[in-house]
């Protein structure tokens, strides 16, 4: 687990001064990698490295300069993530092709299946990755990003050379030697306000983007990197024909979980997890539980009834037997840690559940360096409660057309607040239309109230439509999940996984978001996933030797927030000197924003989410556009509680 920065310039570079800057720009991630840093200079290509050392200590130090015996120097590469099944494709790359190993550590496995397995070699990748692979012979760079968009890969390209990055505040450093201008995208702002992060590939900056999950590239120094998607999802449902066929399934769900945990848990130093006190948390420590028996478990929660999992998950840690950690988060250590928070971020994310998750990372690294948790089990095996919608809107799809468009126009008229006016305003829309994904803050005519310049022409089926398309094969539930692992997961989900705990040099391990627990997944079909009763039924019923009893049909809960009420109380100042400050006129119309917090404490409606990611825009806003707001950022030093 590390940060990694890579500059490829034309042949022209003054190396010194290209290894300078790449020096300098690795600085603000080093809470990526605490442990050593180093750089790297070899033909056109810098490369920069900052290391959380986890597997084979004492070596794998990277950049890795690693080659076949007639060529020992050819490769060198930078690596962020974990390979979990590196043991087995070493000990097959020996086998069939004669490979030399000369550190115990996954990073080397990777620059030799390259060799001897070409470009394919990622697909045989399980794990969580962003990497770059010089090839001094060719000239050429290699690089990719895992599956499902795990661990980040920024990039971007200028006249003065092409520079990728685990953070996008390092290549913003990196600007001026590459030559790229660091200017708003108005589009994304319109995107984020809509879906509360920003959709990949893109970013806030117009110049900077991200490689997409499931995508490889080479670049040719002096040319623009050239992109392949190597990995698609593709569902599968597959029908259950009656109890034997049912059990046959939860067999296999259970089987390839354990051997997920069983390979996330490989580290040379000691591994944690979080817990919820849901069933996906509850179910991976459990499992965890099986390797480590001192296993010690981590959770957060509020001082509001309704709002904390604090006693459930004191109740599960204590069933299956683990150390546990509360953190108890204020609304005034919420307050305080924003700004800090959101400059580890990147590009805005209006999550509320990120500013928990950020402290109880905070905690957990006073313990251990790795952490898993349970995310991309929605995602996989259909745990959203909006996923049960196209149940409850299935009578809408017997309207004929012409009527349900009605429907629609009526409920516009209805006032905002009243009950059925948005039943019936989705009900007249059809899947592509209504669903975007788990977040929907801003509607379009919400929108136009506060932006400056509101583009009619940028919609979310902009993200949405390539997936819509891959899955029109598909039933509506299965589709709705399609979407959100191209967008909800890789766009807010794994964003405020990677950041928050990185933020603290904490891994996070994520064994649920793994190739072969999603070919299982894949095959669920819909009467498995979605009942009248519950969500994730196959995975429910999978678990429940593995779970104590008490959460396996518990309702998803995760790290909730009650920013509603806090806004209206304790950070309703905070929140109205953050609008007055902010320089953010150009943009959004600060009145009407004032407006909704005014309408907000009245409690009339709930604004709370609209205000939210308003907050969180103008503090980023502050920080990398306006410069105004410079947050204290800590040395990254962890003294650990043995």
């Amino acid at each position: 687990m590390c940060g990694l920065l890579g500059l490829v310039c034309p042949s022209e570079m003054d190396a010194a001064a290209a290894r300078a800057a790449v020096g300098a720009a690795m600085r603000c991630q080093r809470h990526r990698g605490p442990d050593e840093s180093g750089t790297w200079t070899g033909g056109e290509a810098v490369f920069g490295h900052n290391r959380l050392s986890l597997i084979d200590l004492e070596s794998s130090h990277q950049p890795l300069v690693w080659g076949p015996p007639e060529n020992p120097q050819r490769y060198s590469l930078l690596f962020n993530g974990e390979i979990y099944n590196y043991l087995e494709l070493r000990a097959e790359l020996a086998e069939r092709h004669g490979a030399r190993f000369f550190t115990d550590g996954d990073s080397e496995t990777i620059v030799a299946a390259y060799h001897h397995l070409g470009e394919a070699s990622v697909t045989r990748l399980r794990g969580m990755f962003a990497f770059l692979i010089w090839d001094s012979q060719r000239g050429t760079l290699f690089g990719a990003r895992d599956q499902f968009g795990i661990k980040p890969l920024f990039y971007a390209a200028g006249p003065g050379g092409v520079a990728f990055s685990s953070e996008k505040k390092s290549i913003l450093e990196l600007a001026p030697v590459i030559g790229v201008r660091q200017e708003l995208d108005r589009k994304s702002l319109q995107h984020y306000l809509t879906l509360q992060y920003v959709p990949e590939p893109a970013t806030m900056h117009t110049q900077v983007h991200r490689v997409e999950s499931g995508h490889a590239f080479t670049l040719v120094p002096g040319e623009r990197p050239v992109f392949k998607r190597y990995w698609t999802p593709r569902f599968n449902p597959t029908p259950v024909h009656g109890p034997a066929d049912a059990e046959a399934l939860y067999g296999r769900i259970v089987d390839v979980m354990a051997d997920s945990v069983a390979k996330h848990m490989r580290a040379d130093v000691t591994v944690g997890s979080f817990l919820s006190g849901g069933i996906d948390s509850t179910a991976i420590a459990a499992l965890a539980r099986r390797h480590n028996p001192d296993l010690v478990t981590f959770t957060t929660g509020f001082e509001r009834q309704g709002y904390s999992e604090v006693d459930v998950a004191a109740e599960s840690a204590a069933a299956i037997g683990v150390k546990h950690v509360v953190k108890t988060v204020s609304p005034q250590e919420m307050m305080d840690a924003l700004p800090l928070i959101t400059w580890y971020l990147d590009d805005p994310v209006a999550d509320p559940a990120l500013v928990p998750l950020w402290f109880i990372a905070r905690e957990a690294r006073k313990h251990v360096k790795v952490v898993l948790s349970g995310e991309g089990a929605d995602e996989l095996f259909g745990g959203y409660t909006i996923y049960r919608e196209p149940l409850s809107l299935a009578p809408f799809e017997r309207v004929p057309g012409s009527l349900r468009k009605f429907m629609g126009k009526v409920s516009t008229r209805i006032p905002e607040g009243t009950r059925g006016k948005d039943l019936l305003r989705r009900g007249s829309l059809s899947l592509e239309e209504r669903y975007y994904g788990n977040a929907r803050i801003f509607r379009d005519d919400q929108l136009q109230q506060v932006l400056r310049t509101f583009d009619p022409s940028v919609s979310h089926r902009d993200v949405t439509a390539p997936a819509y398309r891959e899955s029109v094969d598909l039933d509506p539930v299965t589709r709705m999940q399609h979407v959100d692992l191209f967008t909800w997961l890789r766009g807010d989900i794994l964003v405020k996984a990677d950041k928050v705990t990185m933020a603290n040099s904490l891994e996070l391990r994520v064994p649920f978001l793994d190739p072969e627990v999603f070919r299982v997944a894949a095959t669920v079909p819909l009467e498995q996933k979605i009942t009248k009763e519950t969500t994730k039924y196959a995975l429910r019923q999978a678990l429940r030797r593995v779970v104590p009893a008490h959460v396996l049909n518990r309702r998803k809960l995760g790290f909730p927030v009650p920013i509603r009420l806090w806004l209206k109380d304790e950070m309703f100042d905070w929140a109205r000197d953050i609008i007055v400050a902010s320089q953010t006129d150009a943009l959004i119309d600060k009145n009407a924003v004032l407006r909704l917090l005014e309408d907000h404490r009245a409690g009339a409606l709930d604004h709370s989410r609209r205000i939210w990611a308003l907050l969180v825009f103008m503090l980023w806003h502050g920080i990398f556009i306006e410069r105004r707001i410079s947050p204290r950022v800590p040395e990254p030093h962890y003294p650990v509680r043995l």
